[in-house]
């Protein structure tokens, strides 16, 4: 084999790699962490003073049975009337995401079946509205 067809078979092996990397890059999903994020941006004062709220009145209990997961929130909250929601946000796949309405009982408890969300590591974010303050809290989760 002479240099110029050692010459084109390099020419060719290095388009195709190149062909194979511009193909992955556009096929590849990004997952953006809201979709809403330059409004949400605008709104992180109001999840900064939700916290700071939080801490004041004690944290959110997180627990797992086989069945349920059972989210409680803090002691001074119990028979007061609550209102938020709860984002079970999967970082790495958007379609796991769940939004769901918080509707504590009179204990402060809410139930949630785990046959509705799909196993794998969560952020748990609860917002509130509780007495006319807000409150906000963020914790790892990993549904098993």
């Amino acid at each position: 084999m002479s240099w110029g067809n050692k010459l084109v078979v390099v020419f060719l092996l290095f388009a195709g790699l190149i062909f194979t990397l511009v193909y992955k890059a556009v096929n590849t999903k990004f997952e953006l962490v809201s979709k809403d994020y330059y409004q949400d941006e605008l709104r992180y004062q109001d999840k900064i003073d939700g916290a700071n709220n939080a801490r004041k009145i004690g944290s959110v209990t997180v627990s797992q049975d086989s069945g349920l997961l059972i989210i409680e929130l803090p002691g001074e909250m119990k028979g007061t009337a609550s209102e938020g929601d709860i984002w079970l946000y999967c970082g790495s796949d958007a379609t796991k995401d769940r939004k769901l309405a918080l509707r504590v009982d009179g204990s402060g408890r809410q139930m949630i079946p785990k046959n509705t969300i799909a196993k794998g590591s969560y952020l748990l974010k609860l917002t509130w509205k509780s007495g006319g303050n807000t409150y906000y809290n963020e914790q790892n989760l990993t549904v098993k």
